[in-house]
């Protein structure tokens, strides 16, 4: 039996070793950085508990994050497959096309922190926002520190993106760092708003010095340069524009969650986030190690035929999909204990376990979809299909808007939770349906 398995094992396409060498090293990483984010909430919930400054904080920290989670997002689709591809064809381009795509970054760090203080403000000011005077009167002390993330963030997100181009997975552990500053600045506190805020803003600065650091050691961290000279532009715009559309419709759904529960009443926001916060480490551990490993992967097989990345990607769903089960299983029955052991002290009473125990249970409720579908995201991605990403991106969003309108009333914040997994299902089977026609052609 040991020859038998031994043989198989060998027997193994060279992607399949290479995605599962990715996966070990991204997940072992993203434990110790959720770790750190596993701190990070227990130290916010021993000093704040459920109330108005903590969703004052989550109110502003979510709207800042969605144009930095956005860009992200974008850049790690785009520059992966095509920083393989000006190896290929343009390898003496890398350099230069780097160093104009920082001066750009660094343009729109600046627009977007100007953006911030001049919207914010009116922003949580505005009567259909929802907040309650004293969750409002947090949220301005709030956005007058957290405005500083946009530029930090947008430089963070483009050399974390630069690491994960080339092959570097210590992205992924350096992004417990900003967790742990907010922690220390927590406890080190004296329980007002400015520790949590400030505390934000360090770990955003930290996090960008150490990511620009490796990158400076291999010499990868470039003077910015003004222009868009390089060829490489050509086919970062024909890919960017549309991932841009696509993620700016999918990162809208944080956005539809924050609102829905805004208008639940105070402590709402909170309560979903504490939830949210557990339910990343598993998502992390999963979703991070599975796109992470899979996109490089599939980017440098160009040279194979499509029906093999559509073979190596539909095994990997499968494992995906038993993995996701297994996970949502567990959470169901570990859910109280885990929230418990996390985060009942301090101002984070029993009543608060509860609460955030049965968000976290429906909310479980995604992982299987969730993993599969990044998968399938990887595979379409890696041969430039950003078309269909983008699109199911935007069906996404109309099928979570529409589930929350049905489930919220019927189930509060579980069916918040609850519509997510809607989602995610629908987004797998579009997926699953559009690779298998399109592999076939």
């Amino acid at each position: 039996m040991f020859v038998a398995w031994n043989s198989r094992i060998r027997g193994f396409h060279p992607d399949h070793a290479a995605i599962l060498r990715g996966m070990a090293w991204v997940t072992l990483f993203v434990m110790l950085g959720k770790l750190s984010g596993a701190a990070k909430e227990m130290a916010v919930a021993y000093r704040y508990g459920i109330g108005a400054q903590v969703d004052g904080y989550l109110f502003v920290l979510n709207l800042v994050n969605w144009p930095l989670a956005l860009w992200f997002g974008v850049l790690t689709m785009v520059l992966v497959p095509l920083a393989a591809r000006l190896q290929q064809e343009h390898p003496g381009e890398l350099p230069r096309f780097r160093a104009e795509l920082l001066g750009a970054a660094l343009g729109l760090g600046l627009l977007l922190w100007l953006a911030a203080a001049l919207l914010l403000p009116a922003l949580i000011r505005a009567p259909w926002a929802g907040l309650t005077p004293g969750t409002a009167a947090y949220a301005a002390e709030a956005a007058r520190g957290l405005t500083l993330l946009m530029p930090l963030g947008v430089l963070a997100s483009l050399f974390s993106a630069w690491m994960l181009a080339a092959g570097l997975h210590a992205n992924t552990l350096l992004e417990g760092v900003p967790a742990l500053a907010i922690a220390t600045a927590v406890m080190l506190g004296d329980g007002g708003i400015l520790p949590l805020v400030w505390g934000t803003v360090a770990g955003c600065m930290l996090h960008m010095v150490c990511l620009a650091l490796p990158l400076l050691r291999r010499g990868e961290l470039v003077k910015p340069r003004i222009g868009l000279t390089s060829p490489g532009w050509r086919w970062f715009w024909q890919s960017f524009a549309i991932m841009l559309a696509g993620n700016a419709v999918m990162s809208l759904i944080d956005i539809v969650d924050l609102m829905f529960a805004v208008h639940l009443g105070t402590g709402a926001v909170s309560t979903l986030s504490y939830a949210n916060r557990v339910l990343a480490l598993l998502l992390g551990l999963g979703g991070t190690a599975i796109s992470r490993a899979t996109l490089p992967v599939f980017a440098r097989a160009q040279h194979e035929t499509p029906q093999h990345i559509h073979m190596v990607a539909s095994r990997w769903v499968c494992i995906m999909l038993c993995v996701g089960a297994l996970a949502t299983v567990m959470v169901w029955w570990l859910a109280p204990l885990a929230v418990a052991l996390l985060f009942e002290r301090g101002a984070f009473d029993a009543a608060n376990t509860e609460s955030v125990a049965s968000v976290l249970r429906y909310g479980a409720v995604q992982m299987p979809f969730y993993f599969a579908a990044l998968v399938l995201v990887s595979s379409l991605v890696s041969r430039g299909l950003y078309r269909a990403v983008a699109i199911g991106a935007a069906v996404n969003l109309l099928i979570k808007a529409g589930a929350s309108l049905m489930l919220v009333p019927a189930l509060g914040m579980q069916g918040i939770a609850l519509a997510t997994g809607v989602m995610y299902l629908a987004s797998f089977a579009m997926l699953y349906w559009y690779a298998r026609h399109v592999y076939k052609t």
